[in-house]
């Protein structure tokens, strides 16, 4: 029974992979600002989407139209699943220096 389980719970988890973009999109921060400011990305995909902080000290990406909040640590990288996503255009910042980081994913 067990094996029945377990053999279900892996089914689901590489059945569920298969619905992500075939491209893992990155954004970095430097100087306190995104780079790319913007994505274009598939509409209808679940999105892994790397972000890496190649600045000395921590920024937040935050987007309120992603319902994501992910602290970065200076120097490290994260991932943040978004989507599926409908067509359109979201926003976020680095909430710790909104002047300068933000930019857009625009699902296609």
């Amino acid at each position: 029974m067990r094996l029945l389980v377990s053999l279900a719970v892996v089914s689901t988890v590489l059945s569920g992979t298969a619905a992500f973009a075939a491209d893992t999109p990155a954004v970095a921060i430097k100087n306190h600002a995104f780079s790319p400011e913007t994505l274009v990305l598939p509409a209808g995909k679940r999105i892994k989407l790397t972000i890496a902080n190649a600045d000395k000290t921590a920024e937040e990406f935050d987007s309120t139209d992603l319902h994501v909040e992910k602290m970065i640590a200076g120097g490290q990288t994260a991932t943040v699943f978004i989507g599926p996503l409908e067509p359109g255009t979201y926003n976020f910042v680095g909430e710790l220096h909104k002047a300068t980081a933000y930019g857009t994913i625009v699902a296609k």
